[in-house]
């Protein structure tokens, strides 16, 4: 056992406050496990050193020359890499079965589950047609009126919408100002969701084509759309499919076009998780070096020039992610948060021009430093409607002092 080297899996780590004490929390953005693991802060400096480089013995003489006879022995060590070990968060053989029992699972499912019904939103079917309806009624909301507009030929037809991705119960209105611009003003009966795909992916582009399941029923996906997408491609569009299962930012929207489309018109989706963006500004180069990022584009858009289908493009993202949770040293202040929504906003004025190029320098100058969620959705979502200025709707903070988000909703006629 002194011979293992355990290695740490790609996990998020956020401080937490619990009974007092400072604590870091590891959670899985990929989902194979859903467990959270509450370290104190001690242990942090032994688990930094689970990077699979170091065996038991090399992480126990770094700790005691950092640490004198307060060191953890031997045996110590591995019994807090054997429970790391035991809940999904280590590298090595178990995870490896682990993950791919998951994935068979899922390729082997007929539908797209509800991952994340009962959590992020209601489970039950009336409670969640409450909760939607909650957020027009907000006193941020549009209004419940807005839940009875209907699209009329005195406005040009909605091509695009930015909505948020973050968890019901924080961005509610703000779905509502978004998705009262679809009721106002489109017709559309398929709409292709660009989504990010929060653990990354191998793939710059991955769809499934599995029914996504809701509390208010599935919601299909358009086969002979991703067909066609496929086809022009010349690509697989499904090497990263299990990055469809536990992902929230399709899941979401899906969920709202159900509650405000189900009953009204039949419509289909096309699934797309995106994941290229941030590492181009990672690594300071064009974020379409990788050849299969204009390719899937210019796919998209030949497919969607062709298609009687009347298509709208819905890109579900966040936008700013600071404050101690996502890194930074200092808890958010009114002042930072503010200094936040001036960048936010300068960041949107290229969205809003639908100027893809703009918007890619504005993160690229300080490398992503506000940590943009919707990186990859929104440069594709500007690339597959050249030429379209949109409206910012509403722009929105959940202004923790830990971990603040921002997000908006915009339209795009």
């Amino acid at each position: 056992m002194a011979d293992a080297r355990p290695r740490l899996r790609p996990l998020e780590a956020f401080p937490v406050e619990h009974d007092g004490q400072r604590l870091i929390a590891l959670r899985d953005p990929s989902g194979f496990t859903d467990q959270v693991i509450m370290l104190p802060m001690p242990l942090l400096d032994l688990v930094s050193l689970f990077d699979g480089e170091h065996s038991l013995e090399e992480i126990r003489g770094i700790l005691h020359a950092r640490h004198g006879d307060g060191a953890p022995s031997v045996e110590q060590i591995a019994t807090v890499a054997q429970g790391l070990d035991e809940h999904g968060f280590l590298d090595g053989e178990r995870f490896a079965e682990r993950r791919r029992a998951v994935e068979t699972a899922f390729r082997e499912s007929p539908v797209r589950p509800a991952a994340h019904a009962g959590g992020a939103y209601a489970g039950e079917p009336a409670a969640l047609a409450a909760q939607i309806d909650g957020f027009f009624a907000h006193a941020d909301g549009p209004g419940v009126t807005a839940l009875s507009e209907t699209s009329t030929d005195g406005h040009p037809p909605l091509r695009g919408l930015i909505a948020p991705h973050v968890d019901f119960h924080r961005g509610g209105p703000t779905y509502a100002w978004a998705y009262r611009e679809l009721l106002a003003r489109s017709d559309a009966d398929l709409f292709v969701i660009l989504g990010t795909c929060h653990a990354g992916m191998a793939d710059p582009f991955s769809v499934t084509v599995k029914p996504f399941e809701t509390p208010l029923g599935p919601v299909p996906v358009d086969r002979e759309f991703v067909e066609r997408v496929s086809r022009r491609y010349r690509d697989d569009l499904f090497t990263s499919e299990a990055a469809h299962r536990s992902e929230h930012s399709i899941e979401f929207q899906a969920v709202m076009l159900q509650r405000l489309l189900g009953e009204r018109r039949p419509f289909t989706i096309v699934p797309v998780l995106a994941s290229y963006v941030h590492e181009a500004v990672w690594a300071g180069c064009d974020p379409e070096g990788d050849r299969r990022v204009p390719r899937f584009i210019d796919a998209l858009l030949e497919t969607m020039a062709a298609t009687s289908r009347r298509v709208c493009l819905v890109a579900g993202v966040d936008l700013a992610h600071v404050g101690p949770r996502f890194g930074d040293p200092a808890p958010n202040t009114p002042e930072f948060l503010a200094a936040v929504e001036r960048d936010d906003r300068n960041m949107l004025e290229a969205v809003v021009d639908g100027d893809a190029t703009a918007f890619y320098a504005s993160i690229a100058h300080d490398g992503d430093r506000r940590r943009i969620c919707g990186l990859s959705p929104i440069y594709t979502f500007l690339r597959a409607l050249p030429g379209v200025r949109g409206r910012l709707v509403r722009y929105s903070q959940w202004p923790d002092r830990e971990g603040a988000v921002t997000f908006c909703a915009a339209a795009f006629p």
